[in-house]
């Protein structure tokens, strides 16, 4: 079955940094989008970066840029987010999202379970 198994998260000092792991089984991850997203408490989940199946173009929200890198490793089935810089603003359970992007998987969308950021000193 499909699963995103995300890793990497917990608690970081102000101006710290995590590294956010997704691995992705079940599917053919080569083509699929990629996207992390977060949700913080009481706010809506937002969209904090994307990178295309062959990772040829990356998006990033205005809030996390210059400090969030997403990247991927297709041999290896998994997305990254490495980020720097961290601010007490970025706490939040950071969800892996995985979108068909061929045509023959447009349309499904998968969602991991889910790793908790908190940032506070």
């Amino acid at each position: 079955q499909v699963q995103l198994d995300e890793s990497g998260g917990g608690l970081v000092q102000p101006g710290g940094s995590l590294r956010l792991s997704c691995v992705a089984s079940g599917f053919t991850f080569s083509m699929y989008g990629m996207s992390w997203y977060r949700q913080a408490p009481g706010k809506e989940r937002e969209l904090v970066a994307l990178i295309t199946s062959v990772g040829a173009i990356t998006t990033y929200a205005d809030s996390v840029k210059g400090r969030f890198t997403i990247s991927r490793d297709n041999a290896e089935n998994t997305v990254y987010l490495q980020m720097t810089s961290l601010k007490p603003e970025d706490t939040a359970v950071y969800y892996c999202n995985a979108r068909g992007e061929r045509i023959i998987v447009r349309g499904q969308n998968y969602w991991g379970q889910g790793t908790q950021v908190t940032v506070s000193s």
